[in-house]
């Protein structure tokens, strides 16, 4: 047989009307064929691996198989032949058709490009993409003259396993396919792949296994799996040498009873000589033909093989949702987690800020002593407790004679808050960081990124929004001060001056000083709110301060959100995104395999 390069145009076959209820069945499957396609399970949580399996295998099942066959109930049987490296299945192949048509032979993998052998009048089943849609058509031919066995069929190509040879031959029984698959244990990663994903499309199994090999774990982990999906399944004990069949048929029969396995047909071939073409002798293989045959011919019983088997394999589909749904719940917690965690960290850093602003901290030390340059003695004090009206010409001459303190009070003020803000978010992301990976997700969303520290350009950014800050109070002065009773004391005092005396009031709580600090915190803080009240009146410098406090709050809030999103952005890159009625989904299967 030779493979041409052209794919099989796409065929339209008119398979027979849908039997009741079968399209609402395609619908509660595409359904969740739907959701399980958009779910992602991107966090390393205990779970994800094996449930990242479950979707690409459920994925795989539902459109390679469970959904093309609901759509056509009565579409041929489709056998896959599977078993171990040089088992002989190529070989038990040619021996069914009669003819050499698939390579066989030692070299290892000897079939990496599946060949399905199909009756003439069956092509149009397969020509399109009814079932395994990702493979390509390739059309076969037959050889016009006998070739070998390992001159046939196409040569192994690493790169073939992408298409599917289709071989029309009428030596194959009308009603069943036979599939040439990869080895299930080869020692390509690709080949082993396609062999699951053949045998997961399959109607049926033809498991060919050895005399000698027969035990192995590989292919019992396959005919496990064909167990719990109650698969009907063929094994073929291959190459059994006379003298051992009673007693390895009886062995192996033994085994399959205790695994669930019953019910399988078991096939023995005896070990013979192949001919010159590599052929077995035909009467070999004759049971196992005459019994492929007779399901072939019986409508009833391939109905009955192909219900058995897709309800089985819904049932398994319905089983790894659940698994599925599990692990996106997992993935849920864990990003809501990571993410209370960071945003726990950041609000308490916005609270230390927002503290340090109002129990006298930032009244100590630099700006402590600008604002006595800037208002004078204890003797200021004393005059401006005993009368500030009196007093009031003599500050305001000496604000307007002397603006460069009052600027020095807020660049000092800038100086100190904006060492608070980058100490504090600093701390929040030191501890963001080193919570995050001591969690297995938090780690793999961090990666080798060092996050323990704030942003580039974080201080320049926080100088801006202070003086943003500070630039707004002045204009809440300004705008305050428009009315006519109050304009000529404000313009007396200065904006520069008022807004110093503003800021010291919104950081004027003493709680956290001690000794002579109170003292003069407390001096310092009623001489502005003195020099306030006397413009503006009391009422209007308690909301001038409460404002200036929400507006400090908003200014930290939006700084620390930025440096807070550093982290959460790689949350919501990565995030788990639907899943959440997978579960749903999961009990509508079973519902629908229980059903049928």
């Amino acid at each position: 047989m030779t493979a041409n390069e052209d794919p099989v145009p796409a065929a339209n076959p008119v398979p027979p009307a849908e039997p009741p209820g079968a399209a609402a069945a395609v619908d509660i499957l595409e359904a969740a064929r739907s959701e399980l396609a958009a779910t992602t399970l991107p966090l390393a949580v205990p779970e994800a691996q094996e449930a990242r399996r479950w979707v690409r295998e459920s994925l795989a099942q539902l459109d390679d198989y469970v959904i093309p066959r609901y759509r056509s109930l009565d579409a041929p049987l489709l056998a896959v032949v599977g078993g171990s490296t040089g088992a002989g299945k190529s070989t038990l192949v040619n021996a069914l058709v009669g003819y050499p048509v698939t390579r066989a032979g030692a070299i290892r993998p000897t079939t990496r490009q599946p060949i399905l052998l199909h009756h003439p009048q069956d092509a149009g089943w397969f020509e399109g993409h009814r079932i395994l849609p990702s493979l390509d058509r390739i059309r076969g031919t037959v050889s016009s003259t006998p070739v070998p066995a390992n001159q046939a069929g196409a040569a192994p190509d690493a790169q073939a396993i992408t298409s599917l040879v289709l071989v029309g031959h009428d030596s194959v029984a009308q009603g069943i396919a036979l599939l040439d698959a990869p080895d299930v244990d080869s020692i390509s990663d690709d080949n082993r792949r396609l062999a699951g994903q053949l045998l997961a499309a399959a109607d049926l199994w033809v498991f060919v296994t050895t005399a000698n090999r027969y035990a192995d774990a590989v292919p019992w982990r396959l005919l496990l799996d064909a167990a719990s999906r109650d698969i009907t399944v063929a094994v073929v004990l291959d190459r059994v040498p006379p003298a051992a069949e009673d007693e390895v048929r009886t062995d192996l029969q033994a085994m399959l009873d205790r695994q669930g396995l019953g019910d399988a047909k078991l096939f023995v071939v005896p070990e013979s000589a192949l001919d010159a073409f590599g052929m077995l002798p035909a009467e070999s293989v004759d049971p196992l033909r005459q019994w492929l045959g007779a399901l072939a011919a019986d409508a009833a019983g391939r109905a009955e093989v192909a219900r058995r088997t897709l309800n089985g394999a819904v049932k398994s589909v319905s089983v790894r949702l659940e698994g599925i749904a599990d692990a996106a719940a997992a993935q849920d917690a864990a990003a809501r987690e990571l993410q209370a965690s960071c945003v726990a960290e950041y609000e308490q850093a916005l609270s230390r800020i927002l503290e340090a602003t109002k129990d006298g901290a930032l009244l100590r030390g630099e700006v402590l002593a600008r604002w006595q340059d800037f208002v004078g003695t204890g003797e200021f004090f004393r005059v401006v407790e005993q009368n500030i009206g009196r007093f009031r010409d003599r500050v305001g001459a000496f604000f307007r004679g002397e603006p460069a303190p009052a600027v020095k009070v807020e660049t000092a003020i800038e100086t100190g808050l904006q060492a608070v803000i980058l100490d504090e978010a600093a701390n929040a992301a030191e501890n963001v960081d080193r919570r995050w990976r001591l969690d297995a997700a938090g780690r793999q969303l961090l990666g080798v990124d060092d996050l323990s520290g704030t942003s580039a350009g974080f201080d320049a950014k926080a100088a801006a929004a202070i003086r943003s800050w500070q630039e707004g109070l002045m204009e809440m002065i300004r705008t305050q001060g428009q009315g006519k009773r109050t304009q000529a004391r404000w313009l007396s005092f200065g904006v520069n001056g008022l807004g110093a005396a503003l800021m010291v009031v919104v950081f004027s709580m003493t709680a956290g000083l001690s000794g002579l600090e109170i003292g003069i915190a407390g001096g310092t803080a009623v001489v502005g709110q003195k020099l306030l009240e006397a413009v503006f009146g009391e009422d209007a410098v308690r909301r001038l301060a409460q404002q200036a406090r929400d507006d400090l709050h908003t200014q930290c809030q939006r700084l620390l959100d930025g440096e807070r999103q550093r982290f959460l952005s790689r949350l919501e890159a990565a995030h788990p995104s639907s899943g959440n009625h997978l579960a749903g989904h999961a009990k509508a299967l079973r519902r629908l395999a229980d059903a049928a």
